[in-house]
């Protein structure tokens, strides 16, 4: 995910679920998040730590304690081959069965789902799925210098995907998801609006979804990389 809180709007719910079901779960999370928040009060060099620390809380929430910082600049993110290197880390050293990641297409019917920061990080996730992390040849360091076997995950799950073909009922894990949501408390300027925001997008993918009224889901798009 490019920022904090991204996997908690995301697939908060997917998450909790996965988790309940036995899977383990682990995050990488781009961006530190310091262009997000609202306080003028608080200086900028403080916000990283801010947002790790409300990421973490999250995750706790969601029972996943295994998160990485990559430490790229918000707002500047770029389809770089040091993006794509230090992706292709992560796939090696946790060796996924499936990723969830951005979707590097532009949603024209929901504009804030293509922060230019969620386009490059999903083009350099899908990039670092194939071929980087599977080629044991591409970014050599990896294998020569870090011992990284290559790996090739099998399954990608697109978030903000402008063609979801796969939808998720969350119904049981929506208090969860909200619950990590509001865990990112500087992205929230006014928390009480925002739990009937989510639950009217939920509403709106289980109704595409096919899912019986009352029903909230999280809508992918799956992708087999074999």
């Amino acid at each position: 995910m490019a920022h904090p809180d991204d996997i908690d709007f995301g697939a908060g719910g997917t998450v909790r679920a996965l988790v309940d079901a036995g899977v383990e779960v682990s995050y990488a999370i781009v961006t530190n998040g310091d262009a997000g928040g609202f306080q003028e009060d608080i200086p900028r060099s403080e916000i990283p730590r801010i947002r790790q620390a409300e990421q973490r809380a999250a995750g706790a929430v969601l029972g996943v304690d295994a998160i990485t910082f990559l430490g790229y600049r918000d707002g500047e993110l770029s389809v770089s081959h040091d993006l794509r290197r230090d992706i292709s880390r992560e796939i090696r050293r946790v060796r996924p069965d499936r990723m969830i990641i951005q979707s590097p297409d532009r949603n024209w019917e929901r504009i804030p789902a293509s922060h230019p920061d969620h386009l490059a990080a999903g083009e350099a996730a899908i990039q670092a799925v194939y071929p980087d992390a599977r080629n044991p040849f591409a970014h050599p360091s990896l294998l020569h210098d870090e011992r990284l076997e290559a790996w090739s995950v099998p399954e990608v799950w697109v978030i903000g995907a402008p063609t979801p073909n796969r939808w998720i009922d969350v119904t049981d894990t929506f208090d969860a998801k909200l619950a990590g949501i509001h865990a990112h408390v500087s992205q929230l300027p006014d928390p009480t609006e925002i739990d009937d925001r989510v639950r009217g997008w939920l509403t709106m993918q289980a109704e595409r979804g096919g899912l019986p009224e009352g029903r909230l889901a999280e809508a992918f798009m799956v992708v087999s990389t074999a």
